[in-house]
């Protein structure tokens, strides 16, 4: 296949992402989404589930229980509003599908999930509740898509970065995904917030738009290794920030916070999920 049929791909790669991402409140069908991409449903959901490793249907339910966990973590919206929102027809069939991915229904999940552990452990100021640890890291090279907005939505952004690196052929099985975040979501505006979804390069890779390159610049880091759903994330960093680093006596080093994911989110369940989280220390 040439460069140009290639390039054809990558751009039907990302429309069909960015309308699965914008358009996750609607009915998304795959006669839908083939329209969208501009071939046949038989053709195209081939080409998806070989590129992304799970079919449309599944990415589709994988983002809405994913946005129904933080809804459930990070705000007060009623159960029966958030299963309307994630497409399910009843409260019922929405319960039984959260539960089955995510361990417990929901409303249980709101009041016991894993979140409320790091909360815990904030409030009571334990900075021993989980375990970090201090590590040298080496200069990362790395090649990623620009993000902005919600945190939790970067997953889109990942969509665009595996497509683009697909259709140049130029991504290998060894590629560690890295998220780097650049604004504290308590002082900046949801939609202001930037970020970037990358994975690491070896040798030269070219960066032609949407791609761009990054580093992470070496030194010391303080790692903290988490396990469990990614709405869950906002609480571990409020604990290590406000716990770990307080108790610590280590000052912040004027570098950006990273995250490596350890395992993918299209392969393990989201309470399997692990997630290194990389703060700079002088």
């Amino acid at each position: 296949m040439g460069d140009s049929a290639w390039a054809n791909y990558e751009k039907r790669l990302h429309r069909v992402s960015a309308y699965i991402n914008a358009h996750l409140d609607e009915e998304l069908d795959l006669d839908r989404l083939s329209e969208i991409a501009c071939l046949s449903p038989h053709h195209w959901h081939r080409v998806y589930r070989a590129v992304h490793g799970e079919t449309l249907a599944a990415t589709v339910k994988r983002l809405r229980l994913q946005r129904a966990a933080a809804d459930l973590v990070q705000t007060g919206l009623p159960v029966e509003a958030i299963a309307r929102r994630s497409g399910y027809p009843n409260v019922q069939s929405f319960n039984r599908t959260f539960r089955t991915v995510y361990g417990q229904p929901p409303a249980r999940y709101r009041r016991e999930g894993s979140h409320k552990v790091f909360e815990t452990a904030s409030m009571e100021g334990n900075p021993g509740m989980y375990d970090v640890t201090l590590r040298e890291i080496e200069p990362i090279a790395l090649v990623g898509v620009a993000h902005s907005g919600s945190y939790m939505a970067i997953g889109q952004a990942f969509e665009t970065l595996y497509g683009t690196l697909f259709a140049r052929r130029l991504f290998r099985p060894d590629m560690e995904m890295i998220g780097i975040y650049l604004d504290d979501p308590e002082l900046v505006e949801t939609e202001r917030l930037r970020s970037f979804a990358c994975v690491t390069i070896t040798g030269e890779t070219a960066a032609e738009a949407p791609l761009t390159p990054q580093k992470i610049d070496g030194g010391q880091y303080a790692v903290l290794r988490h396990k469990g759903p990614y709405a869950d994330m906002p609480k571990a960093y409020q604990w290590l920030y406000g716990t770990w680093l307080a108790q610590s006596g280590r000052e912040i080093r004027d570098n950006v916070i990273f995250e490596k994911y350890l395992n993918n989110p299209r392969e393990v369940a989201p309470t399997d999920l692990l997630t290194e989280i990389c703060l700079p220390l002088k």
